[in-house]
């Protein structure tokens, strides 16, 4: 069967996220975004981790589902339209903090465990190094490698898979604080990465430019902190609805099992270019070259970004495509098109009302943007807003770049208004 699977979200106990992330609403949501399978972040949280005992029962091998009696707290909030079967698959970020080769590392990564004994396991391991209880992505000074064996010790079927490996902070590669090469993080365990996590600032077109990464599966998450931002990246699977199945087509990369991902525009993610923030300076990776990777306006370094570091690492030219590689589509949230479309806040009641009109009409968020017939679109809603969905379809829209922690500005009528670079 054909589902889509949101792999990478947290809870309500991380930082900077919405009291809102609770099973609960992480079961509605799913639904209205058309996701089948969800993470369900945050495992080594105590606090979470018995929550998620309390309200989560086996489903399917290594998947598990809500209570009923939790699932009718809000099942009247759910239009019948997007109703569906939704599984949870135990999930945790770590943050690692730590020095390997004179450099400090930062680096954020996915762990993912078959059932509740397994991550117990695991947990326990990681309550010896640091204080689990603080976030629900716990900060632990651990090397990443050794992250790797906790987890390949815990089990077979465990998994662990880089996150967001592009972002310049706290990531595999990212500029400040990474690396160069899967083997330098790794080291001998390096064949035990089946999948990278590409992140909102980039795509899988980007990440074909590194011929180490060929035999590496392109995953793509939300990593949501919110319900609304579920599925904002997501992946498609063509397999039994099982743990085991889902490990299986991330490992072999079988483009009939992983069909591939669904994508932010990489340019409207917060580092895609290089810049300065507090200069609103962006800039492009030959700009920055250029300027010797300095801010014309504060002659500080500037935040090397996403396409400037995969432009460092990257050993062929733009446009390479790997045979038989999974396919992906980038897509515009439908939140931010009826916003643009009606000219009101994305979070406005305005939105939200008419957010709820159409998919009570016509089914799931990803079914709109993806399938849905743009004349019914246009005669449930608007024309205009029929006519974004059909230019995001054919990438009809126009981005200013994201940099430096700002995500980009996304036009899907008209012309993004450009800033003026700030140059010498």
């Amino acid at each position: 069967m054909s589902f889509i699977a949101d792999l990478h979200i947290h809870s309500c106990y991380s930082r900077a996220t919405s009291k809102e992330m609770n099973p609960q609403n992480i079961f509605k949501w799913a639904q209205i975004k058309g996701v089948t399978v969800i993470a369900t972040g945050d495992f080594t949280h105590p606090l979470w981790f018995a929550e998620l005992r309390e309200k989560l029962e086996p489903a399917e091998e290594g998947l598990f589902a809500l209570k009923k009696e939790f699932q009718n707290s809000n099942i009247n909030e759910v239009p019948d339209s997007c109703k569906g079967d939704v599984r949870f698959v135990l999930s945790a970020e770590v943050s690692c903090i730590y020095s390997k080769n004179n450099k400090v590392r930062k680096i954020h990564n996915l762990i993912y465990a078959p059932d509740f004994e397994t991550a117990s396991m695991i947990n326990s391991e990681l309550d010896k190094i640091g204080n689990l209880r603080s976030d629900g992505r716990p900060i632990l000074g651990l090397d990443a490698k050794e992250l790797l064996k906790i987890v390949l010790d815990s089990g077979d079927d465990s998994m662990l898979i880089p996150a967001h490996v592009w972002t310049p902070h706290f990531s595999l590669f990212g500029s400040v604080s990474g690396f160069d090469s899967l083997e330098e993080c790794f080291d001998e365990l390096t064949p035990n990465i089946h999948a990278i996590e590409t992140g909102l600032s980039s795509d899988p077109a980007m990440n074909w430019r590194l011929s180490t990464l060929e035999n590496v599966t392109l995953v793509s998450n939300s990593d949501a902190h919110s319900p609304a931002k579920i599925a904002r990246e997501a992946n498609i699977f063509n397999t039994d609805l099982s743990y085991q199945a889902i490990k299986n087509a991330i490992i072999e990369g079988n483009n009939n099992k992983f069909l591939g991902t669904i994508e932010f525009f990489p340019e409207e993610g917060k580092y895609h270019f290089d810049g300065h923030r507090s200069c609103k300076t962006r800039m492009s990776p030959k700009d920055t070259k250029n300027n010797n990777n300095l801010c014309p306006v504060c002659r500080k370094k500037v935040t090397v970004g996403v396409m400037h570091r995969v432009d460092l690492l990257a050993d062929r030219e733009e446009g390479f495509k790997p045979e038989s590689s999974p396919t992906f589509e980038c897509l515009i949230p439908l939140a931010e098109i009826i916003s643009e479309a009606i000219g009101v806040g994305v979070n406005s009641k305005t939105v939200q009302r008419e957010y709820m009109k159409l998919v009570s009409a016509l089914g799931n968020e990803m079914k709109i943007l993806q399938e849905s017939d743009i004349e019914k679109i246009k005669s449930v809603s608007s024309s205009k807003i029929g006519d974004g969905i059909d230019r995001v379809r054919k990438r009809n829209i126009s981005i200013n770049p994201g940099y430096d922690g700002e995500y980009g500005t996304i036009k899907v009528f008209g012309s993004v208004e450009k800033k003026k670079q700030k140059h010498k």
